[in-house]
């Protein structure tokens, strides 16, 4: 458990760098764009490539740290061991099977990608998008393994 959490410590940390620089090339493109009126296609869509990276690694960290979605006005007054028992159930549930899902689905859509070299369609695109799909694929299988981490954590409270 400790070294998924610290690598998933690792991607929250990355997912703020990428937050960062996303930050810097929107200001970039903006900037080229209004005051110099040139614009590039492949700076656009790297900045929803960054996006992406942004999102898909930033769900691995949010469950780490309890940030995600939840109903949090009647959760809040809930006791250590109710909350353990919800998050349990959530977590074989909600998370795990529909982390596997987009796992398992996914896994074609992104080969299909690769084995056709899919690239933008835009002139000036960027090349190679099935490595941004392939990160599908890589943030639903850590999200997978930080629900397991998460489930024995529960377990462990409710045992105590």
């Amino acid at each position: 458990m400790r070294v998924l959490d610290n690598l998933t410590e690792f991607i929250g940390r990355l997912a703020a760098f990428v937050l960062v620089a996303l930050t810097l090339l929107i200001v970039y493109d903006a900037f080229s764009r209004y005051l110099f009126h040139s614009g590039s296609i492949a700076l656009q869509e790297l900045e929803w490539h960054f996006f992406d990276l942004v999102i898909m690694l930033g769900i691995v960290y949010a469950l780490k740290e309890g940030a995600h979605v939840r109903v949090d006005i009647f959760y809040a007054g809930f006791s250590l061991k109710r909350k353990a028992l919800i998050n349990i159930i959530s977590q074989l549930l909600f998370i795990l099977p529909f982390s596997l899902l987009i796992v398992y689905v996914g896994f074609d859509f992104v080969m299909q990608s690769y084995m056709q070299n899919e690239g933008s369609s835009d002139p000036g695109g960027l090349p190679y998008r099935f490595v941004v799909k392939s990160l599908m694929l890589l943030s639903f299988s850590l999200l997978a393994l930080q629900s397991l981490s998460e489930l024995i954590k529960e377990i462990k409270t409710l045992r105590s």
